[in-house]
């Protein structure tokens, strides 16, 4: 039997933590509490988990500051932020400072499962990728090429500013290595507005798990990839190019860019 994956959930409000911990706890994951970001570090230090789950807006030390203590000790560990409306702009920065992701609220038991499964995914591609290394069998495998000039919300989405000024947008290629096989895209539709940071489109994968894109620069919708409905596969195998996704026109794109990692050093 595989070994459980560990959670540790931190919210200031007890029924919080409960609500979260009733929809995680299963078969394939243990969970665990804490009532702020000191507890949490406290436990983090006798016990190395997973995946921890924090709110973003906490009294005493916030999540932001959980954030960045937990990744100057555990590079590794992926921490998902619990955010409400108003602080978006602040979950988009926080993964830029290395969380895995985030997910605002309300939200349901079946999101959250889906956001824990991509994390442990990637959690799983990254220490594939670190064994890897030095092993010269592998050093000729296949890599997805990354191009240079663009920028990203990291392991979720991409943007390449394009001659004419409009952005085009895609999905990263470790986002599509930690979702089962694509069943389905739902492409917005031309001249829908998007804003940075919500939901740009979602993915629905073969377990019927969805997975949402976020949006990495705001703007209208002029153009979609059509293609893509034909054909999934694009995505998978030229993630940078054939898959693109859609085209915004901008609307404040310099301080959208400030929030976003550069493309091939996230």
């Amino acid at each position: 039997m595989a070994e459980k994956a560990a959670i540790l959930v931190v919210d200031d409000e007890l029924p919080v933590c409960k609500s979260i911990a009733s929809a995680l706890t299963s078969e394939q994951f243990t969970v665990d509490m804490a009532l702020s970001a000191e507890e949490a570090l406290r436990k983090e230090e006798e016990f190395k988990y997973d995946v921890i789950i924090t709110d973003l807006m906490m009294p005493g030390l916030s999540g932001m500051d959980l954030l960045k203590r937990l990744k100057e000790k555990r590079a590794d560990v992926k921490i998902i932020m619990i955010t409400g409306y108003p602080s978006i702009k602040s979950a988009v920065l926080s993964i830029k400072l290395g969380a895995f992701d985030y997910i605002p609220k309300p939200f349901t038991p079946s999101e959250l499962r889906a956001l824990v499964s991509r994390a442990l995914e990637s959690k799983r591609y990254h220490e594939e990728e670190i064994a890897e290394k030095g092993k010269p069998e592998l050093a000729g495998r296949a890599r997805i090429s990354l191009p240079e000039g663009l920028y990203c919300i990291p392991e979720n989405s991409w943007a390449k500013v394009e001659e004419d000024g409009n952005v085009r947008v895609g999905i990263h290629h470790v986002f599509l290595k930690t979702i089962e096989n694509i069943a389905s895209v739902d492409l917005p539709k031309k001249d829908e507005m998007r804003y940075q940071g919500e939901v740009c489109f979602r993915v629905t994968d073969s377990r019927a798990r969805v997975h949402k894109v976020w949006t990495p620069v705001s703007g209208k919708v002029v153009a979609v990839n059509e293609a893509l409905i034909r054909e999934y596969s694009r995505l998978m195998d030229d993630p940078y190019g054939k898959g693109w996704v859609l085209a915004l026109k901008p609307t404040h794109l310099d301080e959208d860019l400030k929030n976003l990692a550069s493309l091939r050093s996230d």
